[in-house]
């Protein structure tokens, strides 16, 4: 079975800092996860991209999240993950059979979605939104009551996402969230 390279540096505390990748933040990227704090974690979507060019994208970005000790995750499946070299993988429908070996992060928003990536066996949970986001322009945000319930409702840490940046975070830390994830908070231009 693969063993992630972070199992012996990160058991099971992970990082609390994380980078979406998005077509906004392309441009910057690798300016992006060189200011990153030191063993951070960087999600790949970039979905506008053809498989190729996706792929190639995902290879340059590994070999700085590498140098920076950052994970990366792919969201793709488990076997493309693998394929590419990924730390793990990022998507709700992957089952734990299917992930074995990887770090599995969801997207949640909503007890359904919770109730399946605690079933599936999801590592981490990245829960949205938490504020207003250009990712999701009109979504009304979670208010502080349904945000503490929800993540009352997950097994595994919870990254928050939507709108956030280092201050946002600090302001829910009394929630329980382990952390925080953000395409344009984290983005350096």
């Amino acid at each position: 079975m693969h063993q992630p390279w972070f199992s012996d540096i990160y058991p099971q505390i992970w990082p609390q800092i994380w980078l979406m990748t998005d077509t906004r933040n392309d441009p910057v990227l690798e300016r992006s996860i060189a200011a990153l704090p030191r063993g951070s974690g960087i999600v790949f979507r970039h979905y506008h991209l053809d498989p190729g060019d996706r792929y190639q994208r995902f290879q340059s970005i590994k070999s700085i999240a590498k140098r920076h000790e950052h994970l990366l995750l792919l969201a793709g499946s488990p076997a493309l993950a693998r394929q590419w070299g990924a730390d793990g993988v990022h998507g709700r429908q992957w089952k734990r059979h299917e992930t074995m070996g990887l770090l599995h992060s969801a997207p949640i928003h909503n007890a359904r979605e919770i109730a399946t990536a605690n079933h599936h066996g999801a590592d981490l949970l990245f829960l949205s939104p938490t504020f207003a986001t250009r990712s999701h322009p009109g979504q009304k945000p979670l208010n502080r009551l349904q945000l503490r319930r929800l993540i009352k409702l997950c097994k595994k840490p919870v990254i928050l996402m939507g709108g956030m940046n280092a201050q946002r975070f600090q302001q829910q830390a009394a929630m329980g969230a382990h952390g925080w994830a953000a395409i344009d908070g984290l983005s350096r231009s």
